[in-house]
C-alpha cells in the first residue's frame, strides 16, 4: 500500500509543479477510486484570482460530479495538509482517506478529520 501511496502522490507533486509553471502556488492533488486517478487538480488562487480554488478544490471539481456512493471509496491526495475549506469538502462528500505529502509548512484540519471518522496518513516521514 506505501508504494501505491507514493506513486499517486507523485502524481500529486506533477499537479503542484504544473501550478509553479503557471506563477502559482505550488500545491497538488489528486482523486483516486479503485487504483484510477479521477481528478487531478492545483492550486490556481493567483491564476484565477480565486479565494477558494485551492488544490483539493480544483481537484474535486475536475472530477465531476460523481454519486454519493462513489466518494465513499476514494482517497485523495494532498501536497499539503488540508486546510479547513479543503477539509470541509472531504467531509461533505465522505471521502475516507486522505494521503498528505508534508504538514509542517501548514498543519490543516487533521485532527479535525480523524475525529470525523477519516484516515489520514502523513507521507512525511517517507518523503524525508
Amino acid at each position: 500500500m506505501e508504494q501505491e501511496h507514493l506513486r499517486f502522490m507523485k502524481e500529486a507533486v506533477k499537479e503542484a509543479r504544473k501550478g509553479l509553471r503557471e506563477g502559482g502556488i505550488p500545491i497538488g492533488s489528486v482523486l483516486v477510486r479503485d487504483g484510477k486517478i479521477i481528478g487531478r487538480g492545483h492550486n490556481r488562487r493567483v491564476q484565477k484570482g480565486s479565494a477558494i480554488l485551492h488544490a483539493e478544490m480544483d481537484c474535486l471539481e475536475n472530477a465531476g460530479r460523481l454519486k454519493a456512493k462513489d466518494y465513499e471509496k476514494c482517497v485523495i491526495y494532498s501536497t499539503l495538509s488540508p486546510c479547513d475549506m479543503c477539509t470541509g469538502a472531504i467531509l461533505l462528500y465522505k471521502i475516507p482517506v486522505v494521503v498528505i505529502g508534508e504538514n509542517t509548512t501548514f498543519k490543516g484540519s487533521e485532527a479535525y478529520s480523524r475525529r470525523r471518522g477519516v484516515k489520514v496518513i502523513n507521507l512525511a516521514p517517507i518523503l524525508n
